[in-house]
């Protein structure tokens, strides 16, 4: 009994702070630590079940009167890019996309500080540091992968630039994309889009039904891009639920 007591997850609920979609509102969060002694399957359920996974701590909002944050993911087999995404994929055919181990690089952080100081520079990333950047590529308990996206090799200097990186776990039923960032010098690429239609295409080849693309928020414009990949379902309060 008390091994299985100290293999179930303690919750915790974090103090108020503002809201970094939405003006004017507060957030709270919900969470547990993350550990190897935690059975896999319960592990993998709570990431199926709405959690994210920032390093070894799941999470999800439990905000005060705000329901606005609501888990999504992309299902594979019905999807069928708009011809807006596919001019996005073919503005990319000159990337090449290489799967490899959680391993974090020098390449990879300069990339994601021109990529934070960019796009989110009053953001509660832009004090990570090289170890911070580390921790958050290798600290998981669950299976764990990275994607490179380079140019094809230049014909003069042999060159394949780093221009876009996705962290990604790999669950029961699907991807999970964690965390991305890319080159913000090249914003009509569109990397961040590209790089969801490059998992869902991976997700498919895999033989997986999801890809799990964390919260769309209701009256944020920073998570409208996530209604361009349809069919997707929604996570309600009677489960999972097609928009």
């Amino acid at each position: 009994m008390t091994e299985h007591k100290s293999n179930f997850p303690e919750f915790y609920i974090t103090a108020p702070q503002p809201c970094p979609y939405l003006p004017g509102r507060l957030e709270r969060k919900l969470f547990t630590h993350l550990t190897r002694d935690k059975p896999g399957f319960l592990v993998d359920n709570l990431l199926k079940g709405g959690f994210r996974r920032s390093q070894n701590i799941a999470y999800m909002p439990y905000c005060d009167a705000c329901s606005a944050c609501v888990p999504v993911r992309i299902l594979v087999g019905e999807f069928e890019p708009r011809r807006s995404l596919k001019r996005i994929a073919r503005a990319n055919l000159d990337l090449v996309a290489t799967r490899m181990p959680p391993a974090p690089s020098s390449e990879q952080y300069a990339l994601f500080r021109d990529y934070i100081e960019a796009r989110h520079a009053d953001g509660g990333m832009a004090e990570m540091s090289v170890l911070d950047y580390s921790l958050m590529v290798e600290d998981s308990v669950v299976e764990t992968f990275v994607t490179e996206y380079r140019l094809k090799p230049d014909k003069e200097t042999g060159e394949t630039p780093l221009i876009a990186v996705a962290l990604c776990d790999r669950l029961s039923d699907g991807i999970s994309m964690v965390y991305s960032f890319y080159d913000p010098d090249v914003p009509a690429r569109s990397l961040g889009t590209y790089m969801i239609l490059d998992h869902v295409d991976y997700a498919r080849a895999q033989g997986y039904p999801f890809v799990y693309l964390g919260y769309w928020i209701e009256g944020s414009r920073k998570m409208r891009y996530k209604d361009r990949f349809q069919p997707q379902e929604r996570l309600t309060s009677k489960g999972w639920v097609r928009s």
